[in-house]
Parts: structure tokens; C-alpha cells; sequence
């Protein structure tokens, strides 16, 4: 599918490609090269349509006059989507670790995996410990403060406590 294309499919509300020396926009990101305020060079930013925020600031290459930015170009822009890209989905997936932790722990009776999940409720930040055996039955679940941290010593002295709640 060309990029035309996939713009016509995505319909009226996918703006128009732009493709100039300091913005570039396609395909959902827009590329725009910035004065850099830490120095005198400059820096790209790459934004994802629909977002408020960068998802990544960058440095950017000087032209040959060494004042002015280098333009972009079609690589440089298609780079720039791919990083910023992978940056975006290493973001979700630390996210998403942080969220959800498992444990597995070989007890004489038997494997026991224990997970934690963290509830993002604003009102009620909390998270859920929860066992599961073997036979991927759930002996228990309880309601644990958002900080609980979950190792492999937690694990076994809830499992040894006869999954009460933790203190």
C-alpha cells in the first residue's frame, strides 16, 4: 500500500503530507526542526498526530553552512518515524512491567506462581497479589497497598502465612 493510499484509507482527518526543509508530516508523525535552547545548535522533534507532547527531542545535523539546519529528507524522516516509534513502544512495555510483576515459586507442595498487579485508579491506587498453583487454580487473591513489592521472599512468606493478607 503506498502512502497515498494508506491516507485516503485513513480519510478526511489524516492531514495532508508536508514535506519542507524544516516540517515534515506523514503517516501520523510530523518531523520539526528547532532551535536547540541548551546550545546554538539545533534539534528534531518528532510528534505523534493526536498528542500534545514530543515523543522525541533529538539533536539535529548542521547544514554545510554550519548556521542553519541540515533539511530533512525522506530517509532521515522514515529513521526518525522508526525511532520514535521504538522509543514509544519501549515506553509501554516498561509500563506495562512495572504494572504487572510475576513470581514463580517451587514449594514441596508444589509450583506456586504469584503475580501483582497495580490498579492505576486515581481515587484508589491500589494493587492485587494473586496465587496461582499448578493446575492454574487461584487458592488466593488480596488487596495490597500500591508500594507492595513483590520478591521472591514476599512470595514465600505469603504462601507460608496461608495467603493472608500482607502486613
Amino acid at each position: 500500500m503506498t502512502s497515498n493510499s494508506i491516507n485516503e484509507v485513513a480519510g478526511a482527518d489524516s492531514p495532508a503530507p508536508v514535506q519542507e526543509a524544516r516540517l515534515w508530516s506523514n503517516n501520523g508523525w510530523t518531523a520539526r526542526v528547532i532551535k536547540n535552547e541548551d546550545d546554538e545548535g539545533w534539534a528534531v522533534e518528532m510528534l505523534k498526530h493526536g498528542e500534545t507532547e514530543p515523543a522525541l527531542v533529538g539533536p539535529w545535523t548542521m547544514g554545510r553552512d554550519k548556521k542553519n539546519p541540515k533539511p530533512l529528507d525522506a530517509a532521515a524522516f522514515n529513521t526518525l518515524v522508526k525511532t520514535a516509534s521504538e522509543f514509544l513502544q519501549r515506553q509501554v512495555q516498561q509500563l506495562r512491567a512495572a504494572q504487572h510483576q510475576n513470581i514463580t515459586i517451587n514449594m514441596p507442595t508444589g509450583r506456586v506462581s504469584i503475580s501483582l498487579d497495580r490498579v492505576a485508579d486515581e481515587d484508589d491506587y491500589h494493587a492485587l497479589l494473586t496465587a496461582h498453583d499448578a493446575y492454574d487454580e487461584q487458592p488466593a487473591q488480596v488487596r495490597v497497598d500500591s508500594g507492595f513489592r513483590l520478591s521472591k521472599a514476599s512470595a514465600i512468606a505469603w504462601i507460608d502465612d496461608g495467603f493472608r493478607k500482607p502486613r
